[in-house]
Formats: structure tokens, C-alpha cells, sequence
């Protein structure tokens, strides 16, 4: 945030400007950091004493209409929300209090991508840690995967005249399989189309004819 400097001559014009005289219809409430200048008036024509002074924002000649920028204080005291203006020492410790939040922000966020990543898979350079357990399983895991095909082996259980019974179950499955694929080649009896019926009304079949322009009348002689 950028602070403007208020020269002393500035410094004592604003003072005089604050001063509430009796003959004054508009002087001067405060200011701001940035060169701002707060003010209360009366509209002209009213001399209602208990009427409510109209509250106003000045800015720099020099600045641009979209560069001005109004702090949260001075906002609620222009929109009477806030009765008496802000400081100019509540003004700068508000900027102290944002820049603080600033660095906090900033120390935050580096803390919290150090911390490895939830998301990322296990093993990476940000992934979450393997537990212990699981590293421990994993090779009994990788052994016990090794020895199965050997124990299937051992047990697979044959017939009496020496026929695997694997063998059999794909015997089983390739006749199950022809039975499937012959009932699915067999055609389907076609269904008689109702609609297809004779008609017994007398006036469903008719059709209307051609149109035939009528023979001319004999002239009279």
C-alpha cells in the first residue's frame, strides 16, 4: 500500500479546514493514507439545525477513478455505520494488521506444502509413506503368489482312468456352449400380424375414385 507524504503546510490546512465554525457549511472530517480527503456538509436551502450532515469523499486531482481505493473504516463512516472517523493511528495500524496477515498467509502456505501430499501415490517424492505393516506383507504377499501355482498343481484331482478333471469341466463347457449357440440359430416362429385380418365392414374397403368431369348437355336448337 502506497503512503502518500502530507507536507506541514498540508498539515495545518487540514486543521483549519476541521475546525467546526458557526458560519461553515462544509469542513473537513479527515483523511486518509492514500491523499483522500473526508468531508461534512448541509445542502444548500436547508437550515434545519437536527438535519442530518451529508458525508462526501475527495480525491486527488491527480488520481485516476479507478485507481482510488477506500478503506473498510471509512467506508462504514460514509455509509453512517460509524459515527466518529477513524485515525489516522487506527488507519496505520490497520496496515500494519494486513501486512502481518500477509507474511502469516505466506508461512502457512510454505508449511503446508512441505507436508507430503495425500493425493499422490505412495513411494514418490511428495507421496504419503507406506506403513510398516504393509512393507512387511509385501514380500509374504510376493512369496505366497509364487507358491500357489505349485500347491494347485499338487491338488488338482484326476479321474480313475487318468483323465485330468480340468479337462472334464472344459468338455462340460464346450457342449453347454454348442447347446447355447444351436438354440440361438433356430428360427423364430413369425407371429401372425393382427392387423392383417379381412376386414368385415362393407365400408372398409371402399376407395374413392378417380374424378370424372360430366358429359356436356346437348345444346338447344
Amino acid at each position: 500500500m502506497s503512503i502518500n507524504q502530507i507536507s506541514p503546510f498540508v498539515k495545518v490546512w487540514y486543521k483549519w479546514k476541521a475546525l467546526k465554525l458557526p458560519w461553515r457549511r462544509k469542513f473537513l472530517a479527515g483523511h486518509d493514507l492514500r491523499g483522500n480527503t473526508f468531508w461534512e456538509f448541509r445542502i444548500a436551502g436547508t437550515n434545519d439545525p437536527a438535519g442530518r450532515w451529508r458525508r462526501i469523499v475527495n480525491m486527488p486531482s491527480t488520481t485516476h477513478y479507478g485507481d482510488v481505493k477506500i478503506s473498510p473504516a471509512w467506508h462504514q463512516w460514509l455509509r453512517y455505520t460509524r459515527r466518529e472517523p477513524p485515525s489516522i493511528e487506527e488507519q496505520r495500524a490497520d496496515v500494519v494488521r494486513q501486512e502481518r496477515m500477509k507474511v502469516l498467509a505466506a508461512e502457512a502456505d510454505a508449511r503446508w506444502t512441505a507436508k507430503p501430499g495425500y493425493v499422490d501415490a505412495p513411494g514418490e517424492m511428495k507421496g504419503q509413506p507406506q506403513p510398516v505393516l504393509q512393507q512387511k506383507r509385501a514380500p509374504q504377499e510376493a512369496s505366497e503368489v509364487k507358491a500357489e501355482p505349485k500347491a494347485e498343481s499338487e491338488s488338482t484331482p484326476t479321474q480313475p482312468d487318468g483323465t485330468d478333471a480340468q479337462a472334464t469341466e472344459g468338455v462340460k463347457l464346450s457342449r453347454e456352449e454348442t447347446w447355447r449357440r444351436m438354440q440361438k440359430q433356430q428360427p423364430k416362429p413369425t407371429e401372425a400380424n393382427p392387423w392383417a385380418k379381412t376386414r368385415g365392414g362393407p365400408s372398409e374397403e371402399w376407395q374413392p375414385k378417380a374424378w370424372q368431369p360430366p358429359a356436356p348437355a346437348p345444346k338447344k336448337s
